[in-house]
């Protein structure tokens, strides 16, 4: 069973930054798109970012020019930079992998914007 656990997640100011880390319990070299998605309260999950084994990355239109995506093979890990956090932006963020016909998702970790 593939397991991803997020860390990072907290309270921040508007206007603030923080890294978000998402470790895979497989290694993850060999598999393309690395993803992360975030759900606010009474919204759809939408995709933030994600990274191919090649190291292209894209974005959801409303966190270019502030996020950044990025992998490590060798630590099994994703990360996400959050810079530049809205008042409007609270959410539980989560980290995406798909293997075949297997979607795995992490338990999430909270992101919650307060002045």
């Amino acid at each position: 069973q593939v397991q991803l656990v997020e860390s990072g997640g907290g309270l921040v100011q508007p206007g603030g930054s923080l890294r978000l880390s998402c470790a895979a319990s497989i290694a993850i070299a060999n598999f393309n798109h690395i993803t992360w998605y975030r759900q606010a309260p009474g919204k759809e999950r939408e995709l933030v970012a994600g990274v191919t084994s090649g190291g292209r990355t894209y974005y959801g239109e409303p966190v270019k020019g502030r996020f950044t995506i990025s992998r490590d093979n060798a630590k099994n890990t994703a990360y996400l930079q959050i810079n530049s956090l809205k008042p409007e932006e609270p959410a539980v963020y989560y980290c995406y992998l798909n293997i075949g016909l297997e979607n795995y998702w992490g338990q999430g970790t909270q992101v919650t914007v307060s002045p």
